[in-house]
């Protein structure tokens, strides 16, 4: 399909989690406006999501439309993992009156976001080292776990790799994460990264730590946990969350060992921001650097927390604006 200039924007961008679903317009490159967040629950397909954003703004005619999506994208079929929507590419495309859709995964959006993504929105968490010529992790915990990589390419650009890191078996780290492996084990079965490094997996690992302890406790959520581990009301909420950053350091570093990523590693999704300040001195730094020989290969390498509201809207725009690109040479 031949794309001309005066049909290019604006451009439909979304940003699908298992939770929401972010939606924007880029008016011109760059220009990305109209930003509005809707519940995945309150529609009952991805079609319907989009036409009642659409609608709010008046149905403007847009022909080209891209989306990030908490789920592995391979051929038309898209099933998502954390939530019921299921759609064919082609389909909601010709439903949308699209003349090109694409999808990529909501991660590798996150990772092209943070491939131009300046320093006001970044955090740093120790670590000197910036090796500008070396690969970059991207992770974060939100309804799941994301993970993707920057790798750099001779011209300065880089390559967003998409994949499903998050769905690794977990491998614990001490005893007390053993006794937490064999809980989820026994409720689960396979255990990966996600379980735990999740919201709902801050939930689970506060009910194994309950269970060892004999504790009956109330319906917990992950807010609910975070606030009264910060209060200092519970230390059992406290030592919750003391083990996901823990985790989560020990998960980052394994990362940054397999691609070498000396550029850093870059923390997106909900959760951290929302106790920022703790985790600055949380377990996470030292869990990151404690690899026995390889611990000054780690200390050197800087681990940032992404304060962007919407990195994905802005990394999927990255990646359209690339297909578009290629479509015309």
């Amino acid at each position: 399909m031949s794309i001309t200039q005066n049909n290019s924007y604006p451009r439909l961008l979304a940003d699908i989690g298992g939770t929401n679903a972010r939606f924007a317009l880029e008016r011109a490159q760059n220009q990305i406006e109209h930003i509005e967040v809707l519940a995945c629950n309150d529609y009952d397909t991805v079609v319907d999501a989009v036409k009642a954003y659409l609608a709010k703004l008046g149905n403007p005619r847009v022909k080209l439309g891209a989306f990030a999506i908490a789920n592995p994208v391979i051929g038309d079929w898209v099933q998502m993992t954390n939530h019921h929507w299921a759609f064919s590419i082609e389909t909601t495309k010709q439903a949308l009156d699209l003349d090109i859709l694409i999808l990529i995964n909501d991660f590798t959006a996150q990772a092209y976001a943070i491939s131009k993504m300046s320093d006001e929105y970044l955090m740093q968490v120790g670590g000197t080292l910036q090796d500008i010529c070396a690969p970059k992790v991207v992770l974060g915990p939100g309804t799941g776990l994301g993970v993707s990589g920057l790798i750099p390419c001779d011209d300065g650009a880089y390559i967003a790799l998409a994949g499903e890191g998050g769905h690794v078996s977990f491998a614990p780290f001490d005893d007390t994460e053993i006794m937490i492996w064999q809980y989820a084990k026994k409720k689960y079965g396979h255990v990966s990264a996600e379980r735990f490094l999740s919201g709902s997996g801050l939930v689970l690992i506060h009910e194994a730590l309950a269970n060892r302890e004999g504790i009956k406790t109330p319906k917990m959520t992950p807010k609910l946990i975070s606030e009264q581990a910060l209060s200092g009301e519970s230390p059992l909420c406290r030592l919750t969350l003391d083990i996901f950053c823990a985790m989560l350091g020990t998960l980052s570093s394994n990362l940054a060992l397999i691609l070498g990523a000396r550029s850093g590693v870059y923390l997106c999704g909900g959760i951290i921001p929302r106790f920022i300040d703790y985790f600055k001195t949380s377990p996470f730094r030292v869990r990151f650097e404690n690899k026995g020989r390889f611990d000054a290969y780690l200390a050197a390498i800087p681990v940032y927390v992404v304060l962007a509201k919407y990195p994905g809207i802005s990394g999927v725009a990255v990646a359209l604006d690339n297909y578009l690109k290629k479509q015309r040479q």
